[in-house]
């Protein structure tokens, strides 16, 4: 299968916008680097969903458009985060303290573990390294 990789401009919540890209098929891509559904041939399962069924390509094509929303979404409110965070460090900073609260780090830290187990301590620090800004 061919790929071509695409770049666009997504906007989010907050301020400012940030570059996404995407990796789409030969077909084309869509919005903000989000790939275009690729042409079927009817009575052929969509070779880019591994079904082998009309039937399974089907679900799994509205799937994973749910799934693109649901990404969508989850960066919409990443970037939001970011823009608290950034308020928060810009007073704590203003007002002679330090731009990291460790102890406040700890506490994501402990909160995205609980509710994901071990892998959430992994995207906690994701998180928490997009939000603490540049250096």
């Amino acid at each position: 299968m061919n790929t071509d990789t695409n770049t666009g401009t997504n906007t989010g919540t907050g301020t400012g916008t940030a570059a996404g890209t995407g990796t789409g098929t030969a077909a084309g891509t869509g919005t903000g680097g989000v790939p275009a559904p690729a042409a079927r041939v009817p009575g052929q399962a969509a070779p880019d969903t591994g079904a082998r069924t009309d039937e399974a390509a089907a679900l799994i094509a509205g799937a994973r458009e749910r799934i693109d929303d649901l990404d969508a979404r989850i960066i919409g409110l990443v970037r939001e985060r970011m823009a608290v965070s950034a308020t928060i460090q810009e007073a704590r900073i203003t007002s002679g303290g330090r731009r990291v609260n460790l102890s406040r780090e700890m506490e994501v830290l402990h909160h995205y573990r609980d509710q994901l187990g071990k892998p959430g301590t992994a995207l906690a620090m994701t998180i928490l390294e997009l939000c603490r800004g540049r250096v």
